[in-house]
């Protein structure tokens, strides 16, 4: 692939992308278990009937979910300046594993 194409990473220094690494992480861990917490809650540990579900905090749960999942998907674009690139670059032989 050609630089051009690799429009989707973002070269920080090396500070900012253990700033954004260590808090995207923590802020999606915590968002993915609250999430799961909430669906918990909603439906009274899975035992809830339909009728008995609490749907906004089962929705609240699920966009919790969701929104972990976006913010570490977002943060794996950062890498800093020094760090390899992946297998796909044109640096590497397609042949090496």
């Amino acid at each position: 692939m050609s630089d051009e194409s690799r429009g989707r990473d973002v070269v920080v220094p090396e500070r900012l992308y253990k700033s954004v690494t260590v808090f995207s992480t923590l802020f999606a861990v915590v968002a993915v278990v609250g999430g799961f917490i909430a669906l918990d809650v909603a439906t009274n540990a899975g035992r809830a009937a339909a009728a008995d579900v609490n749907v906004l905090v089962a929705v609240l749960g699920v966009l919790l979910i969701a929104a972990g999942g976006l913010v570490y998907a977002f943060a794996s674009r950062f890498r800093a300046s020094g760090m390899a690139k992946d297998k796909d670059s044109g640096d590497e032989t397609p042949d090496n594993g």
